[in-house]
């Protein structure tokens, strides 16, 4: 049996800068094309109110917002609040321009258009891990390709404090609206890095002190075994398929979940999330 070394390290946390206000731009639009403009190359849609709330928090430039008219309850009262303190336009439109613009998506009354977040690099993950220091902790992706998967990943990398997500540009699912909407807008926090050789990748990151386990069905230990002490990356396969060959064999060492039940495997995100949590939790036991 494979054990880490009990590496010791310096702990720093990353600090969001917002940007300074705007001037406020409220206009009331019931059908004009302007209103219902497609997205360009720079630009997403994002969709719902947690992924716009939390685009607005973060700080993140918000081009305009297509909120329903008379719909100003609840989370939405926030949004405007906020996209008015930053000066972002915002276009009152019916219900029916939001079904449009939403395609399949549950708006929940509010679309936003956004500038497209550049896709982190291994050199921003870098960065990120010599902060941390001690405390590093990255998600590994190995072809995950449906969007409520990777949305909900990288939600549970967000509220288990990871510093980042790799994963693989062949083959995974790209941050789409519908990833964003996933992630109850956890996009804006975690940097996602998207790699040509993910288990060159692998090699890399061993290389920066990191110690890596790959969730496996047929792990070596139980994930309760391990020491998630120190810097870690997990990384998790598709469903089915799993973590291809070489990309496991690259890593330091494999983990199983005792699955007692008749279904043979847990869904990606919900298998991440229990190894994420355990490394939480190991890390703030006394």
């Amino acid at each position: 049996m494979k054990t880490r070394p009990r590496d010791r390290g310096s702990f720093s946390r990353r600090k969001t800068t917002k940007p300074a206000n705007q001037r406020e731009d409220v206009r009331k639009n019931t059908g004009s094309l302007e209103a219902i403009a497609p997205a360009t190359a720079n630009e997403s849609v994002i969709v719902g109110r947690h992924p716009v709330l939390e685009a607005l928090r973060a700080g993140r430039s918000l081009q305009r917002l297509w909120v329903q008219n008379q719909l100003a309850e609840g989370s939405l009262k926030e949004i405007l609040g906020i996209a008015r303190e930053k000066g972002v336009v915002i276009h009152e439109v019916p219900r029916a321009k939001l079904d449009e613009l939403a395609g399949d998506l549950n708006h929940q009354g509010v679309v936003g258009l956004i500038s497209v977040a550049p896709l982190a690099t291994l050199d921003d993950v870098y960065a990120l891990v010599t902060a941390r220091g001690f405390d590093a902790f990255l998600i590994v992706l190995d072809q995950i390709q449906d969007p409520q998967n990777l949305g909900a990943i990288i939600r549970v990398a967000n509220a288990a404090g990871a510093d980042a997500v790799i994963m693989p540009s062949r083959n995974s699912a790209p941050l789409t609206p519908a990833v964003r909407k996933a992630s109850a807008g956890a996009t804006e926090y975690v940097p996602v890095a998207v790699v040509s050789n993910l288990a060159q990748t692998i090699e890399t990151i061993k290389k920066w002190g990191i110690f890596v386990y790959a969730a496996d069905p047929q792990g070596e230990i139980l994930y309760t075994q391990a020491n998630y002490h120190g810097p870690t990356a997990i990384v998790i396969g598709a469903e089915g398929q799993g973590i291809r060959p070489l990309v496991k064999k690259r890593c330091d060492q494999t983990v199983r979940l005792p699955m007692v039940g008749q279904v043979a495997s847990l869904n990606a995100a919900t298998a991440c999330a229990v190894l994420a949590f355990e490394v939480v939790r190991q890390r703030q036991a006394p």
